[in-house]
């Protein structure tokens, strides 16, 4: 095991969008990075752009809804760099191409299915929790859809579980407050640059339209989660490329 003198945020869903902004983030203010995501077909150039700004990273792969291979990682993360000190919790969609039956449309499997993206931050909260309680510090920062917050009846049963998603990062908050332990919400509401979707949609205008500019910044947002992490002066913030 490395000294456990640096910090460690680990970023779960390791994406060139706002994972790779929330990794460059948190590794300016000199945390360790870890990245996790479903394939390593690109964490060379992950780790290889972190380590070119100077900061120390190492990627894993790990599918979050495979219970015991996230809790594998986690371990792993551990074992590299001593203690996890920030969670960042972003997975992105598993199928890019496949859209959302309308609300009106959804059936409780439906629901069921889009929950299974709330599961996983129970489990992996639940394996690092205890460490930052016992050490009375830690940040859990979770990225959610702007349906959390405002009816979206197209997106049907992804607003049920950015609602819960949510819910649960400040429900989170609330009990952790007097442990030195935050936990907030990030509500995205528009295609962030460089992300796997941004570069779906602005590769099909024929299908999609012509996006303008109606898209978000991902520095601006992990900007934005740092402050929130390091202020704690509120539980969420909402991001709006629809004004």
């Amino acid at each position: 095991m490395s000294g456990t003198a640096r910090k460690t945020a680990v970023v779960i869903g390791a994406g060139p969008g706002l994972g790779m902004s929330v990794a460059h983030r948190f590794g300016r203010e000199g945390y360790a990075v870890a990245l996790v995501s479903r394939t390593d077909a690109r964490h060379a150039a992950y780790v290889a752009s972190l380590a070119g700004a100077g900061i120390d990273a190492a990627s894993f792969v790990a599918d979050v809804r495979d219970r015991d291979r996230a809790a594998s990682a986690l371990d792993a993360i551990a074992e590299r760099f001593g203690t996890i000190d920030v969670l960042y919790y972003g997975p992105g969609a598993a199928d890019l191409g496949s859209p959302p039956k309308p609300i009106t449309e959804s059936a409780s499997e439906d629901v069921r299915e889009a929950m299974e993206i709330v599961y996983p931050a129970v489990d992996l909260v639940g394996k690092v929790l205890p460490g930052m309680v016992g050490r009375g510090e830690g940040g859990l920062l979770f990225a959610g859809g702007l349906s959390a917050v405002m009816p979206m009846p197209a997106l049907g049963s992804l607003a049920v579980s950015s609602a819960a998603l949510r819910n649960y990062a400040l429900t989170l908050n609330a009990a952790l407050a007097e442990q030195g332990v935050y936990a907030g919400s990030l509500i995205i509401g528009g295609l962030v640059e460089r992300g796997d979707i941004h570069q779906l949609v602005t590769s099909q205008p024929d299908r999609f339209g012509d996006v303008g500019g109606r898209t978000l910044d991902p520095d601006v947002i992990a900007d934005t989660a740092w402050e929130l992490y390091t202020k704690r002066d509120r539980p969420e913030v909402t991001f709006s490329a629809f004004g």
